[in-house]
Order: C-alpha cells, then structure tokens, then sequence
C-alpha cells in the first residue's frame, strides 16, 4: 500500500510558530517540501478556554491537523466536536460562489457543479491510513480540484452541491476540502460548462497534480525494485508507459499483474506528480488495470524547439535540435566516486570525503538552436562514440599528455559549431535545463534543402 508520509514540525525557535510540510510524492525519492507557516499558539489558547481542556493537549491535536495542511479553521472546528463543542460552526451559513471566484483567501465557500473525475487514494495521518476522495469539478465559470476527507459516494457526471467545503492552495492553485462538516447533496438541473466528464487523457495531456486520470499505453519497460517504505521493505514496479503522444515514467506502488513490459492496458484511477521537471504517473492500490484486446501504438519522440521544451519546465523524451556551442567543463575524463557516483574534484567527494575515485567518461555540451540552450549530458557510451575511443583510450591519451583536459579538448574540436539531433529527458531546475541524453546524432539532412523548405513555407 502507498501511503504519503508527512514529517513533523520543523524546530523554529519561536514559541508560536508551527511550520506544516506537505510533501509531492516522488516515485524514486522524496520531493522537496512546500512549507508552508502560521501562528496557532493563539488559536490553541483561545480552544483550550473556550472548551476547558489542557491548551498543551489542544495545540498538539491542532498541530497535527495543521501539519497535514487541513485548513486552520477546519481544523478548530473539528477540534470543538472533537471535544463535544458544536458552538463552533459558523453562524451565518458559507457564501455561495461560483468556481471563478474561489481563491486561497475565500475561507468557507458553498458550491454547485459537476463532478469531472473522482478517485482514491491512501494517506497515513497521525499513524493511520485513510483514504481520501479526489479529482476535480467543474461549473460555467471554471474548474477546480478537491479533496474529500470522507465517503460521499462522488461519481462522474454528477452535479452536486458542496456547502461548507474550505479552501486551502494545492500545485500552486486553490483547492476545495471537505469532510465531516461538510454537506454534499444532489443539485437538480445540469451545467453548461467547457469542461469535458471523464479522467480518459493522451498521456501528453497529463500534468503534475492531476487525480483519477485514466491512460490507455503501452508499458514499453518495467522493473521490479524494492524500497524502504513507510511499513518496511515494499515491491513496487517501475518503468514507463508509452502512447502515440508521449512517453512518461511510472509507479505501480501495489504491483498489478497486467503490468508487463509490451502489454497494452488502460489503467483507471491514477494520479500524477512532478519527478525531475516531468509528470510522473502513480498507480496506485485503488487503480485498475485491464489488458487490452489491441495494441496501443507508441510514437516517436516529441520534437520540441528548445524554448518551448524549457517553458514547461522538463520534458520527457523529446528530440531537440541544435548546434554545439560549447563543451562545459567537467566533460571528457572525469572522476567519480565509487560510492554515489558524484564527480570527485582533487580525491574527495562532497558526501563521502577523501574516496579513491574511479575513471569515468561524460559530456555536457550545450545546445543551442537559436531558441534558447540546455546541456546535453552524454554518458560513458555515447561519450565513448563521440569521443572515438574507449575509456581505456583516453587514459591513455590523459597519461602520454600528462594532462586530462585533452580528452575533452579532442571532443570539442569533433562536436563544437556542428548540428546534432539530440533525444533525452530535460529536467529544469535552479542549476539550469539539462538534458539526460539517450541519443546523440549529427544531423544529416542537406541544409541548402531545408533553406528552401524553409523559403517555401515562408512564401506560403
């Protein structure tokens, strides 16, 4: 079973301040935390008056909540039933909103709309696993996501009213929460809206924070691998899924059997997370799988000018095409560390100290098709091909010159102001766009036919 783990409160040093972490599922590793701060010392001070119980046991159980991001009013609300208080619940009914209107500062809010997708799936919160509903609704005005906290039986295509659901920042976009506090009842009528029932999506039309998609592909590789899960060692299988408009890495965090590399399933009920500046899809133990009776045909590689690949923020396997413009440093014979594999600069590594590196080829060459630019990064084999030689080679290139540089310097004079058609995984981050590099060609078409083709279109 897949659970998200939350952390605890970081130490602040400020007697009031409590800091709750929400962390993006990663598939490999843990993402990094949005953190996110607000004073509920007072808040705590004010229950434990107002209910008559010890403020310490009040601020723990308040912490807690707000550590799993659940809305600081909701929060208090829950603590007051908890504690046999109704008094709590607002007297004036929420505002009935429309979609459009609903922003992070709206507090409590009341809503009609259609239920666009709904899935499931498995949080642990304070030791427990509960399952929680989400997916996203739809009216005139907008869409929306949310999340359930408990059973209200939302299916596809339904219109409901939500009264009493609050509102707190999901992906960086307003999100609706609701639970036991909450009511959800049928509304009459249907809604005029742009946005289309359903989870059904080409996996190029997923993105990051997505819930209850469902994809038809191919699993083009897969892998069994073990992890050090939340309950202990757990299988999960990993790989990616293919279609005819993308390709994209995969989590089935509770092992389906249909899963097989070259099986073509439709797969109901995933959600989907960020992994190295790409959607990442997660299956999940409430997913379904189902063998197809036809094959799901997989294109090729998604070919992208570089400014418009870096916009998105990471591509996964897209073909773009340049010119060399530079070799970076830190390319031809390198050193790195027999441990993690970081790059060894003067015998020590950052994490594991002073290590007796081991020999390594690698270009980062930067690519530029007068868009923007990004680093290509080559491994040992496609180093190897472009270089001409074997790891041995350059050793032995490095020993004669008493000098390492010049395996890079060979490889800049080959590759430096030539045009390369370069296919990878371009991650986007603080250190820049980089390009985990799987296919590294030169270009071979005749450029005096693509400055007519160009011409052409131009005079079209």
């Amino acid at each position: 079973m897949h659970t998200v783990a939350v952390s605890g409160p970081p130490e602040t040093g400020f007697r009031s301040v409590v800091c709750a972490r929400r962390w993006l599922a990663n598939p490999y590793a843990p993402g990094r935390p949005t953190v996110r701060c607000m004073n509920v010392d007072d808040h705590a001070e004010e229950l434990a008056s107002d209910l008559g119980v010890d403020k310490a046991e009040v601020k723990e159980n308040l912490q807690n909540l707000v550590e799993y991001s659940v809305p600081l009013e909701e929060a208090k609300r829950s603590l007051r039933r908890k504690y046999g208080d109704d008094d709590g619940a607002p007297s004036g009914g929420p505002t009935a909103v429309d979609i459009a209107d609903v922003d992070t500062d709206s507090g409590n809010v009341t809503v009609t709309a259609t239920v666009l997708t709904a899935g499931k799936r498995s949080i642990r919160y304070q030791g427990d696993d509960h399952v929680i509903g989400e997916g996203e609704l739809a009216d005139e005005t907008g869409r929306i996501s949310y999340t359930a906290w408990e059973e209200f039986g939302l299916e596809p295509g339904d219109t409901v009213t939500i009264g009493n659901a609050s509102v707190r920042e999901w992906e960086g976009s307003p999100e609706l929460n609701f639970g036991e506090s909450a009511t959800v009842t049928s509304a009459d009528g249907d809604i005029e809206m742009a946005a289309e029932v359903g989870g059904d999506r080409d996996l190029a039309a997923l993105s990051a924070g997505d819930r209850g998609r469902n994809v038809e592909a191919v699993v083009t590789e897969v892998e069994e691998r073990t992890i050090d899960g939340r309950d202990g060692e757990t299988e999960i299988l990993s790989g990616v899924l293919g279609d005819e408009t993308a390709r994209l890495p995969f989590t089935d965090w509770d092992p389906h059997g249909e899963i097989e590399a070259g099986a073509s399933v439709r797969i109901e009920d995933v959600y989907v997370r960020e992994f190295r500046g790409v959607p990442s899809v997660n299956v999940s133990e409430f997913s379904t799988v189902e063998r197809l009776d036809h094959e799901v045909e997989v294109g090729g590689p998604t070919r992208m000018a570089i400014r418009d690949a870096v916009a998105r923020g990471g591509a996964y396997d897209v073909e773009l095409v340049g010119s060399v413009i530079d070799i970076r440093d830190g390319s031809g014979l390198i050193k790195r560390c027999p441990d993690c594999g970081r790059v060894v600069q003067t015998g020590q590594c950052r994490q594991h100290g002073a290590v007796e590196a081991e020999d390594d080829l690698r270009v980062k060459a930067v690519l530029d098709d007068g868009t923007d630019s990004v680093t290509a990064i080559l491994d040992r084999e496609l180093t190897a091909d472009v270089y001409g030689g074997t790891l041995a080679d350059a050793r032995e290139q490095a020993r004669e010159a008493m000098d390492h540089s010049v395996v890079a310097d060979t490889i800049a004079e080959d590759v430096v102001g030539r045009e390369f058609r370069v296919r990878g995984h371009l991650s986007v981050d603080e250190y820049g766009a980089n390009l985990e590099t799987i296919a590294f060609a030169e270009r071979d078409d005749d450029p005096a036919a693509r400055a007519a083709a160009f011409l052409a279109e131009v005079d079209a």
